[in-house]
């Protein structure tokens, strides 16, 4: 970087770290111009390309996939090499760092691979074949890392790395997504005992990054991310990482100051590099961390979109999903929407807030129970507790637990779900379960207790070759999803920046007209229900299927995706 290029990046963070720090912010200007200068030649490099029609994430775990004495992430990169291909482009590695509970969300060191699953030259055998989504657990680690170990033992290097509320703390306003104690105590080695702030359990002690020194290490962290070959990091849990007593601790300006500090450098040292935010919140929350749309993140996930498309299935209507999705279009030239239907996590329930009813909730409860799923609840400020989300496989949970050929019924319904993830504004997210056709995990989530567990079962990757030869479960799934996608790279239409205008043309149907230009728009229109459907004024060619309509019938979950060519 030139002296010309820093000084402008210093002008550029200087207004958002004096907001954090007042008269302490030259110090941590100091600190991120360090980083900056120090990082910088490891980041420079060509602007990518920004997200297309093209674009596809894969979500998976590092050990999603297991070979006897293979290192967990060169056996996943064979996984995609042979199966997967070029179906997706972009490849989302939840946490791969040494952990100690929820499954790598409760970090030992952010620095670090796991050994159990690899290294770092692991990682980059990934990176030869897709682009890298990395995970960053921003807010918090693990209770026996030695950032923590190190604020027990008052070491002055950790002062303020974790936040010990005193009496005058008023956390009457807490929102948090679990029913847990808020504050757990902890002994330390002079047998004295200390206080933590934990929003997502005793083993997970949040950040405290109030303390400058816990920014730039985060900072730090992130950039290092950066130099590994991440073309995307996600932000996970990040709306709780300021707290201020008598707020909610959720959603503060601070942490969006903290976004805005971390996409100016990245947009300066790494331009095409995407920042993703996980705000698994109310619909009109999750949204504020596009910022104006060019100074907070690149992406935001589209949480509502799980919990509507699973209702529309429930239900056999797409009302409350056309509804919401008549609302959402594109965002700017540089921000878009992270479009999925299933996760590592369970369903999301607090993003219907506003567009379900509690009877409609009340259904997806009750579909989750009957296939043999849980239901996480949350605490409210008021002590009370509320549906948090749906513990279930997503293909399950689709399909009636009456119905009498379920796992063809999951494909069916499954693609005909995909299709409504394919053709909606944004860039689509498909969870490796979903794309390999997976059942719940009933004896995992049983043996574990653990309620996620269910939609996070390790995979022996030798026998999964043998099933994807003889399961039409797991061969429909992933040959229909590597057709959408297919198709779907060759649709300019479907571009995550193209415009969005939803279609009310039958309650059973969710239809959508994509367009980035007049010449090349998309009509996508999916049943829902389990009944015919005659739309008679749609008309064009099936790019999935190369038939000419004048006029569709669309029998029980068909889908079509109609040019005028």
């Amino acid at each position: 970087m030139t002296a010309a290029d820093l000084q402008g990046l210093r002008a550029r963070l200087h207004p958002l770290v004096a907001g954090l720090y007042g008269d302490g912010a030259g110090e941590v200007l100091d600190g991120l111009m360090e980083l900056a200068a120090r990082w910088a030649p490891a980041l420079q490099r060509a602007d990518k390309d920004r997200p297309d029609e093209a674009t596809a994430y894969l979500i998976t775990y590092g050990d999603a996939f297991r070979r006897k004495d293979e290192a967990p992430l060169h056996t996943l990169a064979g996984v995609l090499r042979t199966h997967v291909r070029d179906a997706v482009t972009d490849v989302h590695l939840l946490p791969i760092y040494p952990w100690t509970s929820d499954d790598g969300f409760g970090v030992l060191d952010h620095r670090q691979v796991n050994p159990q699953l690899g290294t770092w030259s692991d990682i980059a055998e990934l990176r030869a074949d897709h682009a890298l989504a990395l995970d960053f657990v921003a807010n918090h680690l693990s209770s026996s890392s030695a950032w923590f170990r190190g604020w027990l033992a008052r070491d002055p290097r950790f002062d303020g790395y974790f936040l010990e509320p005193g009496p005058d703390f008023d956390t009457t306003h807490v929102v948090r997504p679990r029913t847990t104690a808020l504050i757990h105590e902890y002994s330390r080695p002079d047998g004295t005992t200390a206080k933590a702030w934990t929003t997502f359990g005793a083993d997970q002690v949040d950040v405290d990054p109030s303390t400058p020194a816990v920014l730039l290490d985060l900072t730090d962290v992130l950039l290092g991310y950066l130099s590994h070959g991440a073309t995307t990091v996600r932000l996970d849990a990040i709306g709780y990482l300021w707290k201020q007593s008598g707020t909610t601790c959720l959603h503060l300006p601070q942490t969006h100051a903290i976004i805005r500090i971390w996409r100016v450098l990245v947009d300066e040292l790494a331009p095409g590099t995407l920042l993703l935010t996980e705000t698994n919140v109310p619909h009109a929350d999750n949204i504020t961390y596009f910022g104006d749309g060019s100074n907070e993140a690149h992406m935001v996930y589209q949480f509502a979109l799980p919990p509507l498309v699973l209702h529309a299935f429930v239900t056999g209507r797409a009302t409350a999903l056309s509804d919401w999705a008549s609302t959402i279009g594109p965002v700017s030239e540089t921000a878009t929407w992270f479009n999925f239907l299933a996760s590592h996590d369970g369903i999301g329930i607090r993003p219907t807030q506003g567009l379900l009813t509690d009877g409609d909730r009340a259904q997806l409860v009750q579909r989750t129970l009957a296939r043999g799923g849980r239901v996480s609840m949350a605490r409210r400020p008021d002590g009370s507790e509320g549906v948090y989300e749906l513990n279930t496989n997503y293909l399950d949970a689709l399909v009636d637990p009456e119905d009498p050929d379920p796992d063809a019924s999951a494909v069916v319904r499954g693609l005909a779900a995909h299709a409504i993830l394919l053709s909606v504004v944004g860039v689509p997210a498909i969870y490796y379960h979903s794309l390999l056709g997976s059942g719940q995990d009933l004896d995992g989530m049983e043996r574990s207790d653990i309620a996620r567990r269910i939609n996070r079962e390790t995979l022996d990757a030798d026998r999964l070759t043998a099933e994807l030869a003889s399961s039409p479960r797991r061969q429909g799934m992933l040959e229909g999803l590597r057709h959408l996608l297919e198709v779907r790279r060759s649709l300019a239409g479907f571009s995550p920046f193209a415009d969005q205008t939803v279609e009310q043309l039958d309650p059973r149907v969710f239809a959508v007209r994509r367009a980035a230009a007049s010449d090349d728009e998309v009509v996508a229109a999916i049943n829902v229900s389990e009944e015919h459907v005659s739309l008679p004024t749609l008309r064009g060619r099936d790019v999935l299927t190369g038939r000419r309509h004048e006029g569709v019938d669309l029998g029980p979950f068909d889908y079509v995706w109609l040019t005028t060519d």
